[in-house]
Formats: C-alpha cells, sequence, structure tokens
C-alpha cells in the first residue's frame, strides 16, 4: 500500500523518529478537500519533526 512518510533526521546508527505515517491512495487526490486536509498534516508533521530535530541536537553551550 503506497503510504507517506514523515521522520526526523537521524544520526548514524540510530533510528529516526516517525511523526506521522499515513495511507493514500492516488483516487483520494482527486477530492480537493482530502488534497487539503492532506497538506494540512504534512505541515503539522513537518512541524512536529523540525522540532523534534532541535530538542535531540541543541545548540552548542545549550543544556538538554
Amino acid at each position: 500500500m503506497p503510504r507517506i512518510i514523515v521522520q526526523t533526521e537521524a544520526e548514524p546508527d540510530t533510528r529516526p523518529d516517525v511523526v506521522h505515517q499515513e495511507r493514500v491512495v492516488a483516487g483520494c487526490m482527486e477530492s480537493e478537500h482530502f488534497s487539503t486536509q492532506l497538506v494540512e498534516r504534512l505541515q503539522w508533521a513537518l512541524a512536529d519533526a523540525e522540532a523534534a530535530e532541535r530538542r535531540a541536537d541543541p545548540p552548542a553551550g545549550a543544556e538538554r
């Protein structure tokens, strides 16, 4: 089944965090409502992945 997966970048030898995954079939994209909602879910997932990456890799000198 086709899937969309948003995950964080991972250091070598570590697993990325999957923040969103969803089964999507091409026919669903014919619906404007579905495609708009999908893009909104992807925006949230991307923001969540970016936030998780920032938490995992704080700036130099910052405490965890």
